[in-house]
Formats: structure tokens, C-alpha cells, sequence
């Protein structure tokens, strides 16, 4: 994501497209930053908290008197992840206290550009903790084997990653490190997003489906599991994509060391627990239906019989007694 050279909009990349085709849209309306945000053009955590300040500034820049209804549309579009909420609230802090048009869009401009500047450090210091544990287990395996889920690499951070910003570290510093990744059914942003990532970086990875994770920890063949988080509850329970906990609760079976990588912007202290963590729940075609690139381009083909009925929760939320230790700019340990 990046500013248009007039600063009259942002300009991001369709991940609806990856990894197939690499497409751009500029965004120029709060009202197109909430279609990005809704209909998953963006995703994932840091991204689309950075993608609503944005919105806020693009609200503010067409000097509006109010700016509310823009950040009211742009806070509901996803319900899940709190850097969304945690972003708006930031921006919206500091041009309360403005008194004209011009100051406001200024001020929010600002405020966008530091929440985008403290991700990617956030990000950065994510991998060099991570990198830590991945060259403990270097020391005695001759290639690291970690599994991940979903993506949670620089598509999903606007750089580094969080889950992945460790495995990028590693690679960088000459480990030898492999990746499990997992599909992540059902709107795979495994098998398209993170399994582009790092091959355009060079990592060495396999895909495989979700249900194969628990079989390859029973066999050794995974050494540690990092995943992201979209909100991670005070007592630490972690909200991430749908299939994390069954992962969790394989990698606690087998003794394989679980890890939560996310910068603080993720953590929602006003929440006491997973349960009060709302979950998105999407449309059930994202289920019926699985799109993929065929000999006639980008194709949609049902998956279900006509008539089947379908639920597609997006997140599920991991118990933080399955949780190892949770990966932040900080470093590595509890997050209580």
C-alpha cells in the first residue's frame, strides 16, 4: 500500500487476484477504502487498520465537517480484528482538537503515516525476536521445519509480516528453514498469498491442506508453528483464522512448540477473554464455491451440491493455555 503521488488516494494491491495475476487499485473515498476492507481486495491485521486511517484521511481531505459517518462505515466493514478499531480511534485522536478543514486533513494525513511507519517497525522487531527461536532449533536440525496458517507475511503487514517475518529473518541469515503452509480453506490465502510470498522471496515451502497439519507433527516433521492474530483477548486468547485452534491443539498433542506472532496494536486489553472476541462470520459461497486459474483464466466452480446449505465462520479463537509464547516487537513470552 502506498500513497498516489498527489496524496489524493492510496493506491494498494488486489489480493484477490494473487497469486495469478498482480493488480493495483487506487483508492480515492473512504467509501472505496470500505469495499477494499469489506470484500477483501485487503487483509489481514495491520493492513487493514492501516488501510481505515487512510479512509479517515481521504474523509477529512474532501473537508468534511464530520468525519464520523466515514469512520463509523469504515469500522464496520470487518468486526474481528481490532487494529482496525485500534487505527480509527488513533487517527480520530488527533485531529479532534483541529479547528479547520485543511488542519484536519493534515493532521490525519500525519496520523496514517505514523501508524504505517510503527507497523513496519513493529514488524521488523517481530522477526529478529522470532529469528531467535528458529536458530535455537538450527542448532540441532539440520533444516527447520515450521508450519503456518493463513497469511500473515508483508501482504498482510504492508512489509516483513508478523508469522512470517521470522522465516524471512532466518532465510536472509543463511538458515536452512522450510515452510508447511497450509491452505486455509476456504478462501485459501495460503496456498495464493502466502505461498506467493515466499517464493518471490526464495524460501523453500510446501503446500499442503489443512487437515495434513496434525498427520506431519506426529511424524517430526515439524519443529515449531507460528501463526498471526487478528485480536488477541487480556488473558491471551488469540483470535485467528479459522482452523488455528485445530492446529493448536495437534501442536500441544505432539509437544510441538505453538507461537502467536503480532504486534501490540493486536492486543485488545478492554476484552477479558476469548468469548468476547466477535467473530466474522462471511457468506456461505466463499464455502460453495472455490476459484482458481484454469485454461480459460480465472474460473469459479461449486464445490457443493445446488441446494446444500453452508456456514463460514472466519475466525476461531485459540486458548491461551495452547499458546507457547506470543512473538511482539517487545519479544518473546506472555502476553499478561
Amino acid at each position: 500500500m502506498w500513497e498516489t503521488a498527489d496524496a489524493s488516494g492510496i493506491e494498494i494491491i488486489d489480493q484477490r487476484h494473487l497469486p495469478h495475476r498482480f493488480v493495483t487499485a487506487v483508492l480515492r473515498t473512504p467509501e472505496e477504502v470500505a469495499t477494499a476492507i469489506r470484500e477483501m481486495w485487503v487483509r489481514g491485521a495491520p493492513l487493514i487498520g492501516a488501510a481505515a486511517a487512510y479512509g479517515v484521511y481521504l474523509a477529512a481531505r474532501r473537508s468534511e465537517a464530520d468525519i464520523e459517518p466515514a469512520a463509523r462505515l469504515l469500522a464496520a466493514t470487518r468486526p474481528t480484528a481490532v487494529n482496525l478499531r485500534w487505527a480509527l480511534d488513533f487517527v480520530q485522536g488527533r485531529i479532534d482538537k483541529s479547528r479547520s478543514g485543511e488542519e484536519r486533513a493534515l493532521l490525519s494525513l500525519a496520523a496514517a503515516r505514523q501508524i504505517v511507519a510503527d507497523e513496519l517497525e513493529r514488524s521488523r522487531r517481530i522477526g529478529e525476536h522470532g529469528l531467535a527461536l528458529i536458530r535455537e532449533v538450527a542448532r540441532r536440525k539440520s533444516v527447520v521445519n515450521v508450519l503456518t496458517h493463513c497469511n500473515a507475511g508483508w501482504l498482510a503487514c504492508i512489509d516483513y509480516g508478523t508469522a512470517t517475518a521470522p522465516v524471512y529473518a532466518a532465510h536472509d541469515a543463511g538458515i536452512p528453514v522450510h515452510v508447511w503452509v497450509d491452505e486455509t480453506r476456504p478462501r485459501n490465502q495460503g496456498a495464493a498469498l502466502t505461498a506467493f510470498e515466499l517464493g518471490e522471496h526464495g524460501v523453500p515451502h510446501t503446500v499442503i491442506a489443512d487437515n495434513a497439519g496434525g498427520h506431519l507433527m506426529q511424524q517430526g516433521q515439524v519443529d515449531l508453528v507460528i501463526v498471526g492474530a487478528d485480536r488477541v483477548a487480556a488473558n491471551g486468547d488469540t483470535a485467528n483464522k479459522i482452523g488455528t485452534y485445530l492446529k493448536a491443539l495437534a501442536a500441544h498433542d505432539c509437544g510441538v512448540p505453538f507461537y502467536v506472532a503480532l504486534p501490540s496494536s493486536t492486543i485488545d486489553p478492554s476484552i477479558p477473554d476469548g468469548q468476547a472476541i466477535p467473530i466474522e462470520v462471511r457468506d456461505p459461497d466463499e464455502v460453495r464455491f472455490l476459484e482458481g486459474f484454469g485454461s480459460a483464466g480465472l474460473q469459479r466452480v461449486r464445490l457443493v451440491p445446488v441446494g446444500s446449505p453452508a456456514l463460514n465462520p472466519a475466525f476461531d479463537v485459540t486458548p491461551a493455555r495452547l499458546i507457547t509464547a506470543f512473538i511482539t516487537e517487545k519479544g518473546v513470552g506472555p502476553i499478561t
